[in-house]
């Protein structure tokens, strides 16, 4: 079994379309998921999930759309306080991203979230939200060359371990297993440097729709699969 999952929430507008809905009752629907696939995740004993929520490069899309994500997001961190399903997991809630960007509202969301579950350490989930792989390895790259400047470091003594003490997942063992649905077949940017040696499955169905055979499938597929890591 896998101790840490990424999952790339694919296929929320596609879905709206399929049904002749509003792009945002997708989106609505695909939020409703998350504490599901959630519980099938911390059942199977998986003990860290990243969940790639929103990107960077998703602010440019239409202002009405942005809107209802983060309205479904700050919704979303805001029910965190309640979930049954992470109370009774025990799951360390943390989001991950240029924060910054993100609406006020939503980021008192984000605090008040991770505050509520700091005592937790059974589980933890990671939502990346505001986040893209590359933007995270300049602010990391940014942060050292900072304490080069600095003299806290020398050019010379930085190595593997030094970038990923800098990146947003600090102290967090890179994914074994990435799924993403849709059946889009690509990271999008979704932890590039922690997923280097991460198994990938692509599952054929939009994120609304996923089932827990769909998940079991993603188990599955990873326990056939020998990681060599590159040796």
């Amino acid at each position: 079994m896998p101790r840490h999952v990424g999952i790339i929430l694919d296929g929320n507008r596609r879905f709206a379309r399929q049904q002749n809905v509003d792009l945002t009752i997708g989106h609505e629907i695909g939020a409703r998921r998350i504490d599901e696939v959630l519980d099938w995740c911390f059942d199977a004993g998986i003990k860290v999930v990243t969940i790639f929520a929103f990107s960077t490069e998703n602010f440019s899309r239409s202002k009405r759309e942005v809107a209802k994500i983060m309205e479904l997001a700050q919704e979303r961190f805001e029910a965190v306080a309640r979930s049954e399903v992470v109370h009774r997991h025990r799951v360390r809630v943390r989001a991950i991203g240029r924060l910054s960007l993100l609406p006020p509202e939503v980021l008192a969301a984000i605090r008040a979230a991770e505050q509520v579950t700091a005592q937790y350490d059974r589980f933890q989930l990671n939502v990346a939200i505001g986040y893209g792989g590359r933007a995270e390895i300049v602010d990391a790259v940014r942060r050292i060359a900072q304490k080069v400047k600095d003299g806290q470091i020398e050019p010379r003594e930085i190595r593997d371990s030094t970038i990923e003490d800098h990146l947003y997942t600090a102290g967090i063992a890179d994914p074994d297993l990435v799924i993403r649905t849709s059946g889009e077949e690509r990271l999008s940017g979704f932890l590039l440097w922690q997923s280097a040696y991460s198994e990938l499955y692509f599952a054929d169905v939009f994120w609304p729709e996923i089932r827990k055979i769909d998940f079991w499938r993603a188990l599955r597929t990873l326990q056939l699969r020998e990681r060599r890591f590159g040796k």
